[in-house]
């Protein structure tokens, strides 16, 4: 591969360098600040003065060396294995920060202690504690009362937000959390009663299953009642001749393109297989979707453990929360009204060579189909490639996808679909423990904006005042994050796995950067902006949330021993000199000294911990 760089994003209009290519120059100058704003300028007009200069590239990177390998004790016979260990601080929090949400310095000791192997192995066998269904519970949001939960989205954004910010299993969050972006499901397009909690129920199976097993991930993400409201298998009926009525062909089409086996045949290593000539093979033509189609008929939801809810001052009634928490239902007998005939297309269905004889019912139908997706080859390449770019690195090796999709065919113990061996292999990989990464032009990925935000409450221990983390929707580019956790605008997710930037050098040099399609002149100022007020504790969106900075304010005399904190903790020690030097210049400018005033110190945090996460070095996680 070619020396190329994975481009870091500035935050503010750069000076022209001469490089075209740079996806800086696309950025538009945020408006100068009003005079009458003059109190909030200093953190973020710093902060736009770090992004400006660029940083650096592999200078200052302190990750160490790799991984020691250190021989475990033995009382004879075969020696056990050795276990790999970090042999730094900064080597344990970068595998921390890639596995989980955010780094602690309890964590970085346990995995220093414990080796990556080991570590990984408890993070994976714990739970998640709370489910999202059982926190909505528990603040009051599925009561029926005069705030209307039941038909109301912003409790789903509480919840997610809650899960991301707090409780244990961070690593199974984070495992989740690129599920999310995987077979998608967006609060903005659910539309029916308790659709926050039904929003809560999806998030929970992809928590569950993280873990578990692909194939029973995929059937439960199918029969679930927001999925089928999403992509309309809920209430999809069988054709019909005489009225020219066709089954809806919506979730059979993205259960191919986006959830298993996508649109072009794949080699085991992901990349495109070619006929012949050198095209590109499809993997499904439209009369795969069409018959695929018939499948997914004849279901509605499941209403037999709920009840009819009258609501105050109302003519009409809702059912009760149950009927989002069971998985749909081709038992018409179990529907809302109920029927003695269902809706379930019985003719003969084939697809993707699979045949499903005339007669079968919904369940078999449903379980030959899911087989039938689940055992394609493309399946595990495609899956691999994906996951990798969720969590590690943007342009994987296809060595890389390959060793994990290997693992996806098979555990090592003839199982197939096994995601806790899949993500196992996904952050143990060389390539994602590697210090070479640190220092490759074409290694890493951009920082989404709702882990960035999600790391900075865990990082300094964000609580909610009132106990229901009314941390709003942040999906507008300009004023807010640009992204939400569970609101993606589409089924195709917030950006598309291979994006390329318009006139960049990760373009020109054959690179693919997915969430740099959340970067543009509005949502680079508009993240600043936005930060800095949740930092400052003036962000109507995050109000709720309440930071001390305790042990920051403690460093706040001492600058270096500050940013040596935050760099650690935030970046795994990937600050450059160049931008360690900056952040620096800034906080000496200001002066503080142990008679410095507490609130002196405060602004003085509120300042480092915006510029370290305005700095590319923080943007580009690697």
């Amino acid at each position: 591969m070619t020396d190329t760089v994975i481009e870091k994003p500035r935050v503010a209009a750069l000076a022209s360098d001469g490089d075209s290519g740079d996806i800086g120059n696309d950025l538009a100058a945020p408006a100068a600040p009003s005079a009458s704003n003059h109190k909030y300028v200093g953190v973020s007009a710093l902060a736009l003065g770090v992004a400006a200069c660029g940083g650096g590239g592999g200078d200052g990177a302190a990750a160490g060396g790799g991984a020691a390998p250190v021989s475990g004790g033995t009382s004879g016979g075969t020696a056990p294995p050795p276990v790999a260990r970090p042999q730094s601080d900064q080597e344990a929090a970068r595998f921390v920060l890639q596995t989980s949400i955010a780094a602690s310095p309890a964590e970085i000791t346990a995995v220093q202690d414990q080796g990556y192997a080991p570590w990984l192995d408890s993070q994976l066998s714990a739970g998640i504690g709370q489910t999202g269904i059982q926190w909505m519970e528990a603040t009051g949001y599925s009561r029926v009362d005069e705030n209307n939960w039941y038909f109301r989205r912003d409790p789903g954004d509480y919840m997610i937000w809650n899960q991301l910010m707090s409780g244990g299993g961070e690593v199974r969050k984070r495992a989740a959390l690129a599920l999310s972006e995987f077979f998608v499901v967006s609060l903005n397009g659910i539309n029916l009663a308790w659709r926050s909690q039904a929003i809560a129920k999806y998030w929970d199976i992809l928590a569950e299953h993280a873990f578990g097993n692909f194939r029973d991930l995929l059937e439960d993400i199918t029969l679930n009642p927001a999925m089928g409201v999403w992509l309309n298998t809920r209430g999809n009926r069988r054709g019909d001749p005489r009225t020219g009525r066709a089954p809806d062909e919506n979730y059979a089409r993205e259960v191919m393109q986006l959830f298993t086996i996508g649109l072009l045949e794949l080699n085991a290593d992901g990349t495109v297989r070619t006929d012949g000539s050198g095209n590109a093979i499809e993997t499904y033509t439209n009369e795969d979707v069409t018959e695929l189609a018939k499948v997914f008929t004849g279901y509605d939801f499941d209403h037999s453990r709920s009840t009819e809810l009258a609501l105050e001052g109302e003519t009409f009634t809702i059912p009760s929360i149950e009927y989002i928490l069971d998985p749909m239902t081709a038992d018409p007998s179990r529907w809302r009204f109920p029927r003695g005939e269902g809706f379930h297309s019985e003719e003969a269905k084939t697809f993707l060579g699979t045949t499903i004889p005339a007669g079968t019912n919904a369940t078999d139908s449903l379980r030959i189909a899911l087989d039938a997706l689940f055992n394609h080859p493309n399946v595990a390449p495609f899956f691999a490639q994906q996951m990798i770019q969720r969590l590690v690195t943007s342009n994987p090796s296809p060595a890389y996808v390959q060793r994990v999709a290997s693992v996806f065919d098979n555990n090592g113990s003839g199982t197939r679909g096994d995601l806790r061996a899949v993500f196992r292999a996904i952050w143990l990989d060389d390539e994602a423990l590697s210090a070479d990464g640190l220092a490759s032009t074409t290694f890493g990925k951009l920082r989404e904006p709702i882990l960035r935000l999600a790391q900075w409450a865990r990082t300094f221990g964000a609580t909610s005042e009132s106990g229901g983390w009314t941390v709003r929707d942040t999906a507008d580019a300009s004023s807010r994050l640009g992204q939400s956790p569970l609101r993606s605008p589409s089924v195709f997710n917030f950006f598309r796995p291979g994006y390329v930037p318009s006139n960049s050098n990760i373009g020109n040099n054959g690179l693919v950067a997915p969430e740099f399609q959340l970067l543009n002149e509005s949502s680079a100022p508009g993240y600043i902006n936005f930060m800095t007020r949740v930092i400052e504790d003036r962000q109507f969106v995050t109000n709720d949330l309440q930071t001390s900075y305790t042990n920051e304010v403690a460093l706040a005399e001492d600058p270096a021993a500050l940013i040596d904190r935050l760099n650690l903790l935030m970046t795994a020690g990937q600050l450059s000199e160049g931008t360690i030097s900056t952040i620096r210049a800034a906080l000496d400018a200001r002066g503080i000294t142990a008679t410095s005033s507490d609130e002196d110190k405060l602004r003085q945090v509120h300042t480092a911990i915006m510029l370290v996460m305005a700095s590319p070095d923080y943007l580009v996680q690697k």
